[in-house]
């Protein structure tokens, strides 16, 4: 028995943090083990990678050293973290995975989809999440809410155009890959997206 590898993508300020922890209660009500987990992180190699990636200190950082550390700590995560819970019959819930890279480094830096998609083979093979739940709100919500939290990292101090181009080529992967893909409009009041949630996870479950 095999278990089961739900994503959570979205830009800054969607309600991520909150929404993770009620959707570990319900499968855990649910009677499922599972391990919550990030990324750029999950492992201690990847969390040393994600301070890198994440710090202001490196700001100008090359686009395409961005894109190899993501996979680098992505490769670590998925072999030592993820495979191995799945393949035990336990789930996994991850903060963002490599949807996240399509729509930060492809769609917000501009960088090749496909030199993406080779590398996501190189890592992955033909290793999928099984749902795909992407929060979505209009940018200025999302860098509203944002703002009202600690410092900004790198990623967050970006202009508005870049998380514009973030949100459009997440709402493209939503329409591409409308299989796994589930759309939750977080703009609404909390009780209102945790009854989306609801909805989508009793079908998964």
């Amino acid at each position: 028995m095999t278990g089961k590898f739900i994503t959570v993508e979205g830009i800054e300020g969607v309600g991520k943090t909150t929404n993770m922890e009620y959707l570990q209660q319900l499968i855990m009500a649910a009677g499922k083990e599972l391990v919550v987990t990030r990324e750029p992180g999950g492992t201690p190699l990847g969390e040393a990678i994600r301070t890198l990636l994440l710090d202001p200190a490196y700001k100008g950082m090359d686009p395409d050293c961005e894109l190899q550390l993501m996979f680098a700590a992505r490769a670590e995560h998925l072999d030592k973290v993820i495979k191995p819970t799945i393949e035990a019959g336990r789930w996994v819930l991850c903060d963002r995975f490599t949807d996240a890279t399509y729509a930060y480094q492809g769609g917000g830096r501009g960088l090749d989809m496909e030199k993406i998609a080779i590398l996501e083979q190189l890592v992955q093979g033909d290793f999928r999440p099984d749902l795909t739940l992407l929060l979505d709100v209009p940018v200025e919500v999302g860098l509203a809410r944002a703002g009202n939290r600690s410092a900004p990292d790198r990623f967050e101090q970006e202009q508005v155009e870049f998380f514009e181009r973030v949100r459009r080529a997440y709402l493209e992967m939503a329409a591409t890959h409308n299989d796994r893909y589930r759309v939750i409009d977080a703009s609404q009041p909390l009780e209102n997206v945790q009854r989306q949630l609801d909805t989508v996870i009793k079908t998964i479950l």
